[in-house]
């Protein structure tokens, strides 16, 4: 297995010779030395953390995984600390306040979390050669377009959310010009019970209805189609502001509707609501792009969540 949990207090960790061969990323779980240098995963305990490790491990790379217990991320010492024993050859993070609507009534916590963590990281990133990777929003934008939005397009976020994410876009790229800053977008996995699509299809199976926003419109993510292709980027030492999201762009409603004809249930039980508070969204928020293809259609990935959460639910 190449995923390596470092004991960060018994100061186990693994060696780390830099790899060059083209392609070695490819290669099946296994195929790499046991020496292999790391990627250091932060937040793994989350929905996007968790799916790095799998998706390192289905690929055989090495990566070390630590939860937000194992390392403040907003800590300049600790981040040092950790990064001298790993010595990764690149750090994912995946770490961050999420809870958009909490955030109002939290914006110390959410900026510590979404602006100085990824900034520290992007510090010792640079002082230390390593690539980074951290994610951004969509909520850095504040709708006023009704196209989507590309990566070139100025940012304006309606709530405390979007405006840590936000500057931490700025503080990160300025820190370090060579990182790779993702946009994205409602992402849901199959792996994730939080999710809106879980939550969705749970209700509807305990034969409850379902309300979902019909005044905003997204680019629902798949979390395996977002991990995967992150995972590409930062192989091929891309860097600067990208959107990743589905190809699609619909409202909450619609998504909720599309989901529930997938998984088999009548599309009527979703019922028509406005978007969330106290935090305002963007009436408008789909990610499209100028550098890359989006990720396949929602159909296509709605189709795989249902069956991977099948696959979930008969090994558990």
């Amino acid at each position: 297995m190449a995923r390596l949990i470092v004991d960060l207090a018994a100061g186990r960790t693994p060696s780390h010779p830099v790899l060059s061969v083209p392609g070695w990323w490819r290669r099946p779980p296994g195929a790499l030395p046991a020496s292999a240098q790391s990627i250091l995963i932060t937040g793994a305990g989350g929905t996007l953390g968790r799916a790095f490790v799998e998706a390192c491990d289905s690929r055989g790379l090495a990566c070390v995984a630590l939860t937000r217990r194992d390392l403040d991320i907003s800590d300049p010492e600790a981040v040092r600390a950790v990064v001298a024993r790993c010595k990764p050859w690149a750090i994912v993070n995946a770490a961050g306040y999420v809870r958009v609507d909490e955030a109002e009534r939290e914006p110390v916590a959410c900026r510590r979390a979404n602006a100085v963590g990824p900034s520290v990281l992007a510090m010792v990133c640079r002082q230390r050669g390593i690539q980074l990777v951290t994610f951004s929003s969509d909520l850095v934008f504040d709708g006023a377009t009704h196209r989507p939005y590309v990566e070139s397009d100025p940012v304006a976020p309606l709530n405390i959310y979007g405006r840590t994410k936000a500057e931490a876009e700025r503080r990160v790229l300025a820190l370090a010009p060579g990182a790779l800053v993702i946009r994205t977008s409602a992402f849901f996995g199959p792996s994730d019970r939080a999710n809106f699509v879980t939550r969705l299809l749970e209700t509807l199976s305990a034969g409850g209805t379902f309300r979902a926003a019909s005044d905003a419109i997204v680019s629902p993510t798949y979390v395996p189609d977002l991990v995967d292709r992150a995972l590409d980027l930062l192989i091929d030492g891309a860097s600067g502001v990208w959107h990743l999201a589905n190809a699609g762009a619909l409202s909450w409603m619609a998504f909720a509707r599309m989901a529930a004809a997938a998984a088999g249930f009548d599309p009527d039980a979703i019922e028509p609501g406005p978007s969330p508070a106290p935090a305002r969204r963007p009436p408008f928020s789909a990610l499209g792009s100028e550098r890359g293809a989006a990720l396949p259609p929602l159909e296509d990935c709605l189709s795989r969540y249902v069956r991977d959460r099948s696959r979930i639910g008969d090994a558990a």
